[in-house]
């Protein structure tokens, strides 16, 4: 059954990705219609989210931040899709990063890095940028259940020469990859909410207390790596900017948690700035005291 609905879904999904740009939008704003208006795709669950993560502003405010919202989201996953027949140089003009050099200083130092990001405008289409940092990139991901489907992901986000990982695999390759010297770049998200027996640490996220994710600190403070955020902005449609931020260049010296305290502060403070492209349709404050 699973591939039954991979084989009868594949040639719609590349279909659409060979769409040119001008009718691709417009699909999406199709897509974002139907998942808004007909389905209400977790639509209670983004207004719960909003309302907790938001409380300053009015209703009316918060509804035009749904709304883009939903309109953002159904881009960026025909984004993804899109990956799979996009050129290299379309890719180039689209996604853009500002300050490339403090990656590569540490390339040149010989120090690997984990570089955290947040589930915020184009997580996807951030892949792409690895040709040009100097490492070996590997993204932490979570394996789907369709196997055929986990294939088709990995396949477009390693695309770009990214290598992808399941999670429960990370820590045995990070081990490998310090014994044998070699310089890696690791990707991880860890914005969301953890899972119950993964808690270690709870903090104010959007002025909400929360379990959150240490896994990056601790990773970074046992392979003694260098932790970088990464912040993605949209600076229109099909298009955005990336720019790094150097967090802790020894994570060995910042007392526990606090690279993680530093992290969430940051996203905080993308999600600020324009609420609509974070992704709110996760269960993040389910776990909230």
């Amino acid at each position: 059954m699973q591939f039954l609905v991979y084989i009868l879904a594949y040639p719609l999904l590349w279909l659409i990705s060979i769409l040119p740009f001008r009718i691709f939008y417009w699909f999406s704003d199709c897509v974002y219609f139907l998942v808004y208006y007909i389905i209400g795709y977790r639509k209670k669950v983004v207004q719960a989210n909003l309302a907790l993560a938001l409380p300053h502003l009015s209703d009316a405010e918060r509804k035009k931040i749904e709304k883009k919202f939903y309109q953002h989201m159904c881009d960026m996953f025909l984004e993804m899709i899109k990956t799979m027949s996009i050129s290299a140089e379309e890719m180039e003009k689209r996604f853009h990063v500002t300050n490339i050099d403090l990656i590569l200083d540490y390339a040149k130092k010989g120090k690997s890095v984990i570089l955290v990001a947040s589930h915020y405008a184009s997580y996807e289409w951030l892949l792409t940028i690895n040709p040009k940092l100097g490492f070996q990139g590997i993204a932490v991901y979570k394996k789907l259940a369709n196997p055929y489907f986990d294939k088709l992901i990995r396949k477009i986000r390693s695309k770009y020469n990214t290598e992808l990982i399941e999670t429960k695999k990370a820590i045995p390759l990070m081990a490998q990859n310090q014994r044998d010297g070699k310089l890696s770049l690791y990707g991880l998200a860890s914005d969301q909410s953890p899972k119950l027996d993964r808690i270690f640490h709870a903090s104010s996220f959007m002025g909400i207390e929360v379990p959150v994710h240490t896994g990056a600190e601790m990773l970074a403070k046992k392979y003694d790596l260098s932790v970088i955020f990464v912040k993605v902005k949209k600076v229109k449609r099909g298009y955005y900017e990336a720019t790094f931020l150097s967090l802790a260049d020894n994570s060995k010296d910042y007392e526990d948690f606090k690279i993680t305290e530093m992290y969430l502060k940051e996203v905080e403070k993308q999600i600020y700035e324009e609420p609509e492209y974070y992704l709110w349709t996760h269960k993040r404050w389910k776990h909230k005291k």
